[in-house]
């Protein structure tokens, strides 16, 4: 893969972009505090497709928000956009992991003509929130930006302490994560330093009901295909994900043993149902 860089209204995105210039186009959307690494993996099971996987802003080498922005969910919405009009695709099948899921789900919802085929690893729209809780949330999320003091970025010794922080968080393969560490690291004087947005961590300001965002999920018109580990995340149990899955005009599910990040851990596995649906 080579690197790209999309010029936007809304900032520069940087990107991933491998496989065949003339096969269908295949946007990639990778997870919370990951980048356009962690697809590497499934890369050479892509090779017929021209894939493209962004790093969000924020993330990666991609530009951070401007001061005093924030990372609302539904500005994704727009990136992605944004990056399918920097590319000059018209339509493009979409494959989106955990958060990137949620996003590529909601654009498929918003801007239908723009999505051919809807491919989610570990997702199915965002996650919601309980609506009694919304003041506190609001509360919450208010008095952590009021709060953030800017500090000097925390400078990382070397690699493998940059790779043990992040699985000290993250349950995953070392080498899983060092592909994803190794994307999101700028030198600094005595090692590195992170390069995603320490805001990306701050407590969101509002989270969309069970009951809303299953009437946007009912809007997608691209058939669906979402593959989930099992066991399950506790935020996307299996309940919720049978519940989401009806709304759909067509859509499966293929459930696989492994963890969140089955796509770079088990591509071998994944990659199956996933070219047999991006096929169809």
């Amino acid at each position: 893969m080579h690197a790209l860089r999309l010029d936007t209204a809304r900032g520069a995105l940087a990107a991933l972009r491998g496989g065949d210039p003339s096969g269908p186009k295949l946007l990639c959307l990778h997870g919370w505090l990951d980048n356009a690494a962690s697809f590497q993996p499934l890369m050479p099971w892509l090779a017929g497709f021209d894939v493209v996987a962004l790093d969000l802003p924020g993330h990666g080498h991609s530009d951070h928000r401007p001061p005093g922005c924030d990372y609302a969910f539904a500005d994704w919405l727009h990136d992605v956009l944004d990056a399918l009009d920097a590319l000059g695709w018209d339509q493009a099948n979409l494959l989106g992991h955990s958060m990137g899921g949620a996003i590529a789900s909601f654009v498929a919802a918003a801007a239908p003509a723009r999505v051919r085929r809807l491919a989610l690893v570990e997702a199915l729209g965002p996650i919601s929130g309980d609506a009694a809780r919304a003041g506190e949330r609001l509360r919450e999320a208010v008095r952590a930006r009021r709060a953030k003091a800017e500090r000097p970025a925390r400078v990382i010794a070397d690699m493998d302490t940059a790779v043990a922080a992040r699985l000290a968080v993250t349950s995953m393969a070392p080498e899983a994560a060092r592909l994803i560490v190794e994307r999101n690291l700028r030198s600094v004087p005595g090692g590195f330093a992170w390069r995603s947005d320490p805001r990306l961590t701050l407590p969101g300001h509002v989270r969309m009901d069970e009951t809303s965002v299953q009437a946007v999920l009912s809007a997608i018109e691209a058939p669906v295909l979402v593959v989930a580990a099992d066991p399950a995340p506790p935020y996307f149990p299996p309940e919720v994900r049978t519940a989401r899955l009806a709304c759909l005009r067509e859509a499966r599910v293929v459930v696989l043993p492994g963890s969140h990040h089955l796509h770079m851990e088990q591509p071998g596995e994944v990659a199956p149902p996933l070219l047999d649906f991006l096929r169809g």
